[in-house]
């Protein structure tokens, strides 16, 4: 564990070298454990994959205080003591109609379509980070079999709800955006609202499942047209 500044007002914890499940356990637990030790002098945390950037009121304390206080609860920390998070379903339409890249996804992994839905929906994928976008949740692993490479040419315009993998991480565009990720199918649920809370239905530590559903039901749900 390593802590570094980050800014007038802020810490870099860093908690590994490498991304895991243990490594994003230790994570989750330090957030919490931070949490509780800096109380009300603390603005924000950011986790991500194996870091935890701390965010404090300078008007309140100081670099020195927070280490101090950041590395005693590191020290009392007892791992997974943050929990595994919650599971959460999202419903996903896979076809070539809702994702453009689904049919040269299954070809160059000697796939059909059916074992690519199979594989992309049979895992439970760990949130690792939130970022990129409001909403954009970095999810893994995804099964090797199914694993691709970001496209060549990012595509200028990706839907909102469009599910997708790059490499072995997969994820649901909360918004229209540019985009390199294969498009495998769309999710009709916001995965980002501010006029909601939460504003997120996921969150870092999260576990996420997928589920497929037909093309009736994606617009049922409240589905872009495709």
């Amino acid at each position: 564990m390593e802590l570094h500044s980050a800014g007038e007002d802020a810490i870099m914890l860093y908690l590994g070298e490498e991304t895991s499940p243990e490594v994003a356990a230790r994570v989750q637990s330090a957030a919490t454990a931070v949490a509780q030790a800096l109380g009300d002098d603390l603005i924000d945390l950011v986790p991500s994959y194996a870091s935890l950037l701390i965010i404090y009121d300078p008007m309140q304390t100081d670099h020195l205080s927070v280490g101090h206080r950041v590395r005693l609860a590191l020290s009392q920390m007892q791992t997974g003591a943050a929990g595994a998070g919650h599971t959460v379903v999202l419903p996903v339409y896979y076809s070539p109609e809702s994702g453009q890249d689904l049919e040269s996804l299954a070809s160059n992994a000697g796939l059909s379509i059916d074992e690519v839905i199979a594989l992309h929906s049979a895992c439970e994928y760990r949130v690792y980070a939130i970022g990129f976008a409001p909403g954009f949740a970095y999810l893994g692993e995804v099964d090797e079999r199914i694993a691709a490479p970001r496209l060549a040419t990012p595509r200028q315009k990706v839907p909102r709800g469009a599910v997708a993998i790059a490499d072995r991480q997969t994820a649901v565009y909360p918004a229209v955006s540019p985009g390199g990720w294969n498009l495998i199918g769309r999710c009709p649920l916001r995965m980002f609202d501010p006029t909601a809370e939460p504003t997120m239905p996921v969150t870092v530590g999260d576990r996420v499942r997928f589920e497929p559903i037909s093309r009736e039901r994606y617009l049922a749900l409240g589905g872009d047209p495709v």
